[in-house]
């Protein structure tokens, strides 16, 4: 394999060049790159001695922590398969990512041993063997990470014949998606794709080896660990972890530490704008921040640049990571744009026939080149709907100006046909929520008899607001065509989200007792 497409050679690398520049930052402890090092070397000799081979699973379920990282290192180098699992699935969503995954080695933070406890364990097939960072559960037995990897202090892996990754194009990573419309996909992601992932961050941060990069997003998804973490490690720079998101640490570290790049999601940012003025840090350290994921409006970009974060904006998907990307500049004078394709990429515009739509014309996103998957993990159906003659259907629909700017129009799934006539929930969603009663809507197309399908608004009113569905059907009068308003309105007071604040569509109807034409079977 080209050792340079490896992170955990980059981390050995950096070792040797400048041994004791700090690679991570934590709850007060500083780890220098020769340290980072030598905690991957001990973790893979551990996994070696619990007879891991190239190719068997890791799953890892933690708290953004050093742990994290070095299980992912270790797995880089041994040529395992790291698989990041979301800590706020349900019970019958983690059984399902252990079991569609099939780990060899689950690893897991104390704090949710009550929650894996609840799983018919001996069920799973091959039994994975389990161990703890932190105190030790009770229900069964682990292992205790600390103490397993310090029996291989200064100790280094050993490769004969087939064993480490020998190709570039061999998995690295299964990173699930988020599952808002059914089931999550393992999406299976190579050592080449994790390489120019980070090529394009390191293009699109401005990375240098002097950065400061503070995480607050989790390392279990590519925001975390493809954008942010490993792009870091490449450079030889410095990033902040924190284990969970607060507003007032993240303002504390920024200036603490001065952190000079940035990254984060709407929800995020609102967090971070609903601090007292007073109580925020000295941002003037920031060179760069970014934006990515949903629901980022025009009115959000202005009020983060007044306090401070010019943002930058970014698009991608887990199948991609970053795919689009817009400037500070292309932000204000192209408001609601995504930007421009990365630079290690090709990006298409197709109509359902598969025909290059023109300019200001909806078409879906397609992307080709080292930054896509290989295929979803025990999933060739999907797989094969999804990447069609080399090109990856991203599902997602857009339109695209003479300059070449793209602008996010819905989730190819989400439209609907209502009268013969095409729907856009986002678009819908975008007029309802300049209502001053409504604090967030999503909107989805349901079976009616008249229309074949219409619009049912599931909406969050605001405290003391006193709306009815009239209200908010009559609110689109004058910014809408009358067939893409509401037909049914449910009030809620709140929304089953991913972890990155997307709506979960899917279970948002089913828990209102609803169904829909495009999630049916999923």
């Amino acid at each position: 394999m080209i050792k340079s497409m490896n992170i955990a050679w980059w981390v050995e690398r950096w070792s040797e060049l400048h041994p004791d520049k700090p690679a991570i930052l934590f709850e007060g402890e500083e780890i220098s790159y020769l340290e980072l090092h030598q905690r991957a070397n001990r973790t893979s000799c551990w996994l070696q001695s619990l007879g891991l081979e190239k190719g068997d699973r890791v799953a890892v379920m933690l708290n953004n922590c050093p742990e994290f990282i070095e299980l992912y290192l270790a797995c880089s180098r041994l040529g395992a398969i790291f698989v990041p699992v979301n800590f706020r699935l349900a019970r019958p969503e983690l059984e399902y990512t252990l079991k569609n995954s099939s780990p060899r080695l689950f690893v897991f933070g104390n704090e949710y041993g009550d929650d894996i406890s609840k799983l018919n364990l001996s069920n799973f097939l091959p039994l994975m063997q389990l161990a703890t960072v932190g105190k030790q559960p009770g229900f069964t037995k682990t292992m205790n990470y600390s103490s397993e990897t310090a029996a291989f202090q200064d100790q280094k892996p050993t490769f004969t014949g087939s064993q480490g990754p020998t190709d570039p194009e061999e998995p690295h990573v299964i990173m699930y998606t988020s599952g808002t419309t059914g089931r999550p996909k393992g999406a299976v992601l190579s050592h080449r794709k994790t390489f120019f992932n980070c090529l394009n961050a390191d293009i699109f941060f401005k990375l240098h080896y002097d950065d400061i990069m503070l995480v607050v997003l989790p390392l279990f998804h590519s925001g975390g660990l493809f954008i942010q973490a490993s792009p870091i490690i490449y450079k030889g720079a410095t990033m902040i972890i924190h284990p969970k998101f607060d507003p007032s640490k993240t303002y504390e570290d920024i200036e603490r530490f001065k952190v000079t790049k940035f990254l984060g999601v709407p929800t995020v940012y609102r967090a971070l704008l609903n601090v007292d003025p007073k109580k925020r840090g000295d941002l003037s350290s920031l060179k760069v921040c970014a934006i990515g994921g949903e629901k980022t409006t025009p009115e959000l970009m202005a009020w983060c640049k007044r306090a401070g974060f010019a943002l930058r904006q970014i698009m991608g998907q887990t199948e991609t990571s970053i795919l689009l990307w817009a400037s500070e500049g292309d932000s204000l004078h192209k408001p609601g744009t995504l930007g421009r394709p990365v630079f290690h990429a090709e990006v298409s515009l197709v109509d359902r026939e598969g025909q290059r739509v023109k300019s200001g014309e909806v078409g879906e996103i397609l992307v080709r080149g080292s930054i896509m998957m290989k295929e979803y993990w025990q999933d060739p159906v999907r797989t094969e709907e999804t990447i069609i003659n080399g090109w990856l259907h991203t599902g997602d629909l857009a339109r695209m100006d003479e300059e070449g700017y793209f602008y996010m129009v819905d989730r190819a799934r989400d439209m609907y046909i209502s009268g013969g006539e095409n729907v856009y929930p986002a678009e819908v969603e975008r007029v309802l929520r300049e209502h001053p009663d409504i604090d967030d809507v999503a909107v989805v197309g349901v079976p009616d008899e008249t229309w074949g399908e219409a619009g049912h608004a599931f909406v969050i009113p605001k405290p003391g607001s006193r709306l009815s569905t009239e209200d908010v059907a009559q609110f689109c009068d004058g910014k809408l065509a009358r067939y893409k308003w509401p037909k049914k309105t449910t009030f809620c007071k709140d929304f089953p989200c991913t972890s990155l604040g997307k709506v979960r569509k899917s279970l948002l109807c089913r828990e209102n007792g609803e169904t829909t034409g495009f999630f049916s079977g999923e």
